[in-house]
């Protein structure tokens, strides 16, 4: 019943990431239990609970689209009641239809998927979140059995997301209880210093000079430079790059001769 990570957040308060199980209710195609045995293992979460599932033959689909989850989560699936479910987790149900007021209670009020997270960390018990059939999903009787709804934001015109897909969006949005840490470095984009930054501005004026741009236009020019690069956040070794650029460039100008070299001013 527990995580393949760890389970304390960096503050050292215990999350509810090696709590969390994933139950399916009635699947229909073996293939989308696979995908979501997939998608747990990709997101840091073991326990997969089944109610009334298909055959999962380990020569079918289902250990065929579950990647490296076939040797673990699949195989140690535990098939339950829904019932079982109700009685022994605190239950989170998926749905993509949800209620617009408050005047039906069956399917409203719902979080995002993107608020599970931050909701289930305020939850001191074993959690479930529970996805239903391909077709269908969770009937009303069933969610009004279960503690909280969610539900993944979508196309007013076509809400409905494949079982598979649904349950990696919502598996996702829960890797901060559950992913202790991922294959990206701490930071995907590291801004260069301001220092390396001044310098490529520096060497941008060098360089204006360098081409005889009209002075008069100069300090515009520099201003939207500024502004560019404001915008893009160079990396260290981009912003080192532009300087060697505007270097060089800088330095063939100097011994450039417009009419030895052809230009013919035009």
């Amino acid at each position: 019943m527990t995580a393949e990570n760890g389970d304390r957040g960096e503050d050292g308060d215990e999350s509810n990431g090696s709590d969390i199980a994933v139950a399916v209710v009635d699947a229909e195609t073996p293939g989308n239990v696979g995908t979501i045995a997939r998608a747990m293992k990709n997101f840091g979460l073991s326990e997969l609970l089944l109610v009334d599932p298909p055959e999962l033959d380990p020569d079918g689909e289902a250990y065929g689209f579950a990647g490296r989850a076939r040797e673990d989560v699949l195989p140690s699936a535990t098939e339950t009641t829904f019932d079982a479910l109700v009685e022994n987790y605190y239950t989170v149900g998926c749905t993509a239809t949800t209620n617009e007021d408050s005047t039906s209670h069956v399917r409203y009020p719902a979080l995002t998927a993107a608020d599970l997270a931050d909701h289930l960390r305020g939850v001191d018990a074993d959690v479930a979140v529970v996805f239903g059939r391909e077709r269908v999903g969770l009937t009303n009787d069933e969610l009004a059995r279960l503690d909280a709804i969610c539900s993944v934001p979508a196309s007013a015109a076509y809400p409905s997301l494949n079982l598979g897909q649904a349950a990696t969006i919502v598996l996702y949005e829960l890797r901060d209880l559950t992913v202790e840490a991922t294959q990206h470095p701490q930071e995907l984009h590291e801004r260069a210093e301001e220092a390396e930054i001044e310098r490529v501005y520096d060497q941008f004026e060098e360089y204006l000079a360098a081409i005889d741009h009209p002075e008069p236009k100069r300090e515009k020019t520099m201003r939207m430079a500024r502004r560019l690069l404001g915008r893009a956040h160079p990396t260290p070794r981009e912003a080192r790059t532009l300087q060697g650029l505007l270097r060089r460039g800088t330095e063939r100008s100097e011994t450039w001769h417009p009419e030895r070299d052809g230009d013919s001013g035009s």
